[in-house]
């Protein structure tokens, strides 16, 4: 895409005085059982930071991401939710990590198919259909990305039988329910794309949602993976996730624009909050490129009262 040098003259500008970075107060009037949930055995090691490597990102923050913390990814359709999450969790495999990409949607070989897109290449494939391992990086420095998809009906279906069989207790074990993390992989990194299709899926018993959203959150905490989360929302959200619980209960949560201003179409990222991080608070301009996103964190975006 080739719409972002004309639009640098009047809807970008250097920032003439970054403002001071910090972390976000907590919304207030959520309820003491969520709030209960986010609450820490102690505080995280200064060490554990982790880089993603999308170009560009990691500069928004003062030393980068928290390790095992999970991260909300929101924006609305077309804005580089999926990209982005391949791209860090690609990243991550090339540095020797394993990692996890869990599917709701998109089946894995369309996944692949979008890593090779970006000529983001992999040595070796294993698996097919629903269940994809791909080997990446070279000898002596390599990982596996994991490609799963689940159906997200079958999910909900699960949860709304052990509700009915708890009386609609809103505490359950995850027993019954489809294994969400293969046995055998210790991820370095999980993404989910997407919450907005898996809660689509709770017809019968809304509720239920919300608690194997909590039940998930408590089993990324336990496992130790940074995990990245998709949501669908509007273009111009009011909230970032379907429900609001998902945003509460996320330590961060970046948003992905794709607007008009002044008539241009362009896009940006935003680091809503970062739980734990020093952060820059402004929103940068980004392009997705043939070889993924690129962001230009020097630069921001005139205008950004249009975005809200």
């Amino acid at each position: 895409m080739v719409y972002f040098g004309g639009v640098l003259k009047y809807l970008r500008q250097k920032a003439k005085s970054p403002p001071k970075s910090g972390q976000h107060s907590r919304r207030r009037g959520r309820k003491p059982r969520i709030a209960a949930l986010k609450e820490r055995a102690g505080a995280l090691p200064k060490s554990e930071w982790i880089k993603i490597g999308v170009p560009g990102f990691d500069e928004l923050l003062e030393k980068g991401i928290p390790k095992s913390t999970n991260i909300l990814v929101s924006g609305g359709p077309g804005t580089g939710k999926t990209i982005f999450c391949l791209q860090t969790l690609y990243n991550a495999v090339r540095e020797g990590h394993d990692c996890l990409y869990a599917t709701f949607e998109e089946a894995p070989r369309r996944l692949r198919q979008h890593m090779a897109e970006f000529g983001w290449n992999v040595e070796k494939v294993e698996g097919k259909d629903a269940f994809l391992k791909l080997k990446i990086g070279k000898a002596g420095k390599s990982g596996s990305l994991v490609i799963r998809q689940l159906d997200p009906l079958q999910i909900a279906r699960s949860v709304e039988a052990l509700l009915e069989k708890s009386a609609g207790r809103l505490s359950m074990k995850m027993e019954g329910i489809p294994e969400f993390v293969p046995a055998a992989l210790t991820p370095h990194m999980i993404a989910l794309d997407s919450l907005s299709a898996l809660e689509s899926a709770f017809t019968g018993k809304p509720g239920g949602y919300r608690v194997y959203i909590e039940q998930l959150f408590r089993l990324f905490e336990k496992i130790g993976a940074t995990t990245f989360l998709i949501t669908e929302t509007e273009d111009a959200p009011m909230r970032y996730s379907r429900t609001g619980v998902e945003e509460f209960l996320a330590d961060g949560v970046l948003v992905l624009y794709n607007t008009k201003i002044r008539g241009l179409r362009i896009q940006a990222i935003e680091i809503l909050k970062m739980r734990g991080a020093k952060h820059e608070r402004k929103i940068a301009p980004m392009q997705i490129t043939s070889k993924g996103i690129s962001i230009f964190p020097s630069e921001t975006v005139y205008g950004e009262e249009e975005l809200k």
